[in-house]
This record gives structure tokens, C-alpha cells and sequence, in this order.
């Protein structure tokens, strides 16, 4: 399929059913002067007006004569103010207003924490005939199929009527907003088509390079991207089969780094051939920690002890699960600095990640405690007590997401013949690179080889946020020599493995796919939260196999072999994209 085309200049007449007629030049620079008459008569009668009912107002005052008494004149600059006030907005402000008001709401943002987006999403849910989790088992549904088939069957979108060529010209003017293309056209992907012409005009570079075919631009209005002009290509590997708890699972990893994928998979493959991983949950729940201030540090005190009295447990509960089905508190801890107060709120969110949700609930918490603490003033609904997106002691510690650990044992045999190193040296290589290499740096939640290559790598093909990879990846690798020192024991704790199988990019085409690959799609229909439960475990799985591989890889001097190999290039893939 070709992916990089260059925008054609030719004309070539439009579907009928997407092209809207639009005028944005007048054609006449008669007209034009003509229209410039009465927009100058109304500016002037504008300013005029409101000096003269100003100076009017000020001569009252003065005099001490009531405000509300009009004379004739008065009442007739009031309504030339309010007529000339109307057509300067019309003239000035209406595109801008109208834009405002037909772009989407920002609400569909938060859509997959409402009630009726959950029901929605349950009930596009695909129907299994085995219990969820057994990957290998859940067939891809029919609805999907018809999805790609809609996305790469399309005919191409190009800027080649003169309409289109009168909108570029506008939006590289200034006069239409770029962001307002969508809701101006109704037709996302025109729009996109148009904004990137437009934008490679603006700049003089080209962007030939980025793909704009192939894509479902509608999915992502409103709740992925604003204002798109493509879409990056990233490859997607499978690692597996992961055996983890008796089920096998073939994992996707998105990912341009090199050996990544194989490393995983090597670890795979020594884990299955040792009789397979065991993974455990430790505890699942969101955080959001707003921050508030009092006028005395003992204020702050009083709400604290509020909140952490069991006796208001269960009416800030309740006030707080309002905000979604899925929602349930568990817990606030709080932490004071000064006469500043933070909360941190700790909630189920089912197989939503939940930062919405919980955000919601929060602000339902907030609002309640207003009336016992009136002086109490929100400065903000994140304090960064969270910790969201930032390396962190409290998310080491306390935890956040889903909490995890996994753990193998890996025979001997295995170690040497596929691993091509020993038990001996994977323990002693653990402990002086993972364990005190990373004391010695410093490090916060990093007692790990490269967690987050995996975790990235698995956020990207499922539609989780990569951003919040930073403390997934708090991950601490212990190794162990047992069974008389002829077999391995390897673990990762991760206490903050951020994940989701509905809302935000995972109902994106290509990432639901791979979600369906690892059988936790959408919401679990019997046990809500039980999907992003499993993909969590999961995760924790395919990172231990990869930490298994890169260590022994480092202990048999491999590394710098393999990457040579396999990491680098001569070859310029660009040249090679007709």
C-alpha cells in the first residue's frame, strides 16, 4: 500500500457527498469597498455613542441625578450602542463564536468514565465462548473486520478542487482556524488533508514522508488528537508465547528499537520451557491528590482528622462513588505542608485506567467538604501527591494502578543452553548492576535493567498512555539461586502499572486489536475490571522475560554483538517509501 503520496495540484472534481460549498474571498475588489462603508459608519458610531453616554453618566454623578432617568437622547444612543455593539460582533466575532460553539465538547474527552460510554462499550463487547484471558482462544469479531476493511478501502483525500485550494489559502491567511477545520467541513479527513497543505506551505518543509491515508480519522474527534495532519508508522512484534499462570499469551510490542522484541521473545521462550511464570495482583486503585489551602496551619490540621476518622468513611464514599458505577473509594491519606493540605484518593475504576473517574469523584468530595470548611480554598485538583507522569517515592511505596509481582524459576539447563550464561553469574550480575548500580545512582523505583522498554512497547500497540510509563516502569529485579544453586529464582515487583482496556486510544482499530490478541478487549461483561487486571499481570510477565534475556545477554558479553547485528543499519528506509 502506498503511503506517501505527494498532494496533487490537479483539479479534479470532488464527491458530491463530501464537498460543502464554502466562499471565504470575494471576487470583486468593488464589492469589497463596497462592504468597507458601513462597517467604518458603525465603528465610528460605536465609540461615539459610548462618549456620549459616558460623559452623560459622568454629568449625573456630578450633579447627583439617579443613573436609571433616560432622556430622549439617551435612550437613542442606547439602542444605536446595542445595534452598532451587534453588527461589529457579526462582522468581528460570529466565525470565531460559531467555531466555539460547534467544536466538540470537551467532555467526550472524559467519555469513557461516564456510565453511559461503559454501557455502550459493554455492549459492543465481543461475544466469547471461554472464560477471558484464554488468548488463543478468542477469535477476532466481525465488527472489526468491517472497520479495517472501512479504513483501507477508502479512496484517497486529496487537496486538488479549487474549494479546497480557497480553504488552504484562507487558513494560511489567517482567516479560518486551523482547528476549526472539522467542524466547518464535516469531513475529518478533508480536513486533515487540508490542514496539512496548509501547513506545509506555512513552513516550506515537506511532509511527504508522513502517511495521511489509511487512517479513521473520525475515531480519534474529540478524544485522541486535535488538529491531525497523519499518522507515524510503528512497527508492532510478538513476543510468546508467554506462559503465565497455565495460559499462553502472544504479546504485541510497538517498537522501532532493535533486538527488543527478540530479547523479549528469547526470555519467553525460557520461561515456557521451565514450566511457565506465575503472576499475582497486589492491589488495584487510582490516585488523585488535589491540594487546599487554609488560612492557618491548624485548619488544615482539623481536615485531616475529618478525613481520616473512620466514623466519615462511608458518607465520603458515597459522595464520592457518585460519580460513576465503576467508581468505589478506598482510602485518603493525607499529607500536610504548612497550611496546605493534600489529599490523596485512592479508587477502583474498573478496566478504565481512571484518571478521569477518579478526578470526578474527587471533585464530588471537594464540593461536600465546602460546607463544613468553607474557608477551605482548592488550589488545585492535582498537588502532584498523585503522582501522575513523574518518578515519585509516594507511587514506589504506596503504589498506583495496578500493583504486581511475577516470578519464575528457571532450570539450570535452560540458563546455559538458551540463555547461554550461567545461574551464578545472572545472581551476581543482578546484584552489583540492578541492586547496587542503581543505589549508587541514585535511582527511584529504577532497580531494574529496562522495564521500560517493555512497558513502552506494550503501552503503544494497546492504546495505553506512553507518557505514564514513567512510574509503570518502577520495577525492582531479584535473582536467586535455588535448588542447590543449580536453578534460578528471578521476580519483578512493579507497584504502579497504569492501565486500561476502554476509554482513550484503546478503541483505536489497530490497538483494540492487539488488546483483542491478549483476550481483555473492552470491559469485562462478569467481573468489571477484570480485564485491565490481566493485562497488568501481563505486562508484569513480558517484563520479567525481558529482563531475564538482557541480563544474561549482558553476563555472556552479548549486548554490543547482537545490537550491532540487529540495531543498526545502513539502509535509509525514507528512500525506500514511493
Amino acid at each position: 500500500m502506498e503511503v506517501c503520496r505527494q498532494l496533487s495540484t490537479k483539479p479534479v472534481q470532488a464527491p458530491k457527498a463530501t464537498t460543502k460549498k464554502i466562499s471565504f474571498e470575494e471576487d470583486s475588489s468593488t464589492k469589497a469597498s463596497y462592504e468597507a462603508l458601513p462597517n467604518a459608519v458603525f465603528f465610528a458610531l460605536f465609540f461615539s455613542v459610548v462618549y456620549f453616554l459616558l460623559s452623560r453618566w459622568r454629568e449625573k454623578i456630578r450633579t447627583s441625578t439617579p443613573l436609571h432617568l433616560f432622556t430622549s437622547s439617551e435612550i437613542v444612543a442606547i439602542f444605536a450602542l446595542i445595534a452598532s455593539f451587534i453588527y461589529l460582533l457579526r462582522f468581528f466575532g460570529i466565525d470565531f463564536v460559531k467555531s466555539l460553539i460547534l467544536r466538540p465538547s470537551a467532555d467526550v474527552w472524559n467519555s469513557e468514565d461516564d456510565e453511559e460510554e461503559n454501557e455502550a462499550l459493554l455492549g459492543k463487547e465481543d461475544a466469547r465462548k471461554v472464560p477471558c484471558g484464554q488468548a488463543l482462544d478468542c477469535s477476532v469479531p466481525a465488527a472489526p473486520v468491517i472497520s479495517f476493511q472501512k479504513v483501507f478501502d477508502e479512496k484517497p483525500v486529496r487537496v486538488t478542487t479549487e474549494e479546497d485550494e480557497e480553504i488552504v489559502k484562507a487558513v494560511v491567511a489567517g482567516t479560518i482556524p486551523s482547528y476549526s477545520l472539522e467542524s466547518k467541513l464535516g469531513d475529518c479527513k478533508r480536513a486533515a488533508a487540508i490542514r496539512r497543505e496548509s501547513l506545509g506551505r506555512l513552513t516550506g518543509k515537506s511532509l511527504s514522508g508522513l502517511p495521511l491515508d489509511g487512517f479513521d480519522y473520525d475515531s480519534i474527534l474529540g478524544q485522541c488528537c486535535e488538529m491531525p495532519i497523519g499518522y507515524v508508522q510503528i512497527p508492532v512484534g510478538i513476543a510468546g508465547p508467554l506462559l503465565l499462570n497455565g495460559r499462553e499469551y502472544s504479546v504485541p510490542m510497538a517498537t522501532t528499537e532493535g533486538c527488543l522484541v527478540a530479547s523479549t521473545n528469547r526470555g519467553c521462550k525460557a520461561i515456557s520451557l521451565s514450566g511457565g511464570a506465575s503472576s499475582v495482583l497486589l492491589k488495584d486503585g487510582m490516585t488523585r491528590a488535589p491540594v487546599v489551602r487554609f488560612g492557618t496551619a491548624k485548619r488544615a490540621a482539623d481536615l485531616k482528622l475529618y478525613l481520616e476518622d473512620s466514623l466519615n468513611s462511608e458518607t465520603l464514599a458515597v459522595v464520592f462513588n457518585r460519580s460513576s458505577r465503576f467508581a468505589r473509594l478506598q482510602g485518603i491519606k493525607c499529607a500536610i505542608a504548612g497550611k496546605n493540605l493534600y489529599l490523596r484518593f485512592t479508587c477502583s475504576t474498573g478496566d478504565a485506567m481512571g484518571m478521569n473517574m477518579v478526578s470526578k469523584g474527587v471533585q464530588n468530595v471537594l464540593d461536600f467538604l465546602q460546607t463544613d470548611f468553607p474557608d477551605m480554598d482548592v488550589i488545585g485538583i492535582s498537588g502532584n501527591f498523585c503522582s501522575d507522569k513523574k518518578p515519585a517515592a509516594v507511587n514506589w511505596i504506596e503504589g498506583r494502578g495496578k500493583s504486581v509481582v511475577c516470578e519464575a524459576i528457571i532450570k539450570g539447563d535452560v540458563v546455559r543452553k538458551v540463555l547461554k550464561t550461567s545461574v551464578e553469574s545472572l545472581v551476581e550480575l543482578n546484584m552489583l548492576k540492578n541492586l547496587t548500580g542503581s543505589a549508587m545512582a541514585g535511582a527511584l523505583g529504577g532497580f531494574n535493567a529496562h522495564a521500560s522498554n517493555i512497558v513502552t512497547a506494550i503501552y503503544i500497540a494497546t492504546g495505553q498512555d506512553p507518557a505514564q510509563n514513567v512510574e509503570s516502569s518502577h520495577c525492582i529485579t531479584m535473582m536467586e539461586a535455588v535448588n542447590d544453586g543449580n536453578d534460578l529464582h528471578v521476580s519483578v515487583t512493579m507497584p504502579s502499572i497504569e492501565v486500561g482496556t476502554v476509554g482513550g486510544g484503546t478503541q483505536l482499530a489497530s490497538q483494540s486489536a492487539c488488546l483483542n490478541l491478549l483476550g481483555v478487549k473492552g470491559a469485562n461483561r462478569e467481573s468489571p475490571g477484570a480485564n485491565s487486571r490481566l493485562l497488568a499481570t501481563i505486562i508484569a510477565g513480558a517484563v520479567l522475560a525481558g529482563e531475564l534475556s538482557l541480563m544474561s545477554a549482558l553476563a555472556a558479553g552479548q549486548l554490543v554483538k547482537s545490537h550491532m547485528k540487529y540495531n543498526r543499519s545502513s539502509k535509509d528506509a525514507s528512500s525506500t517509501v514511493s
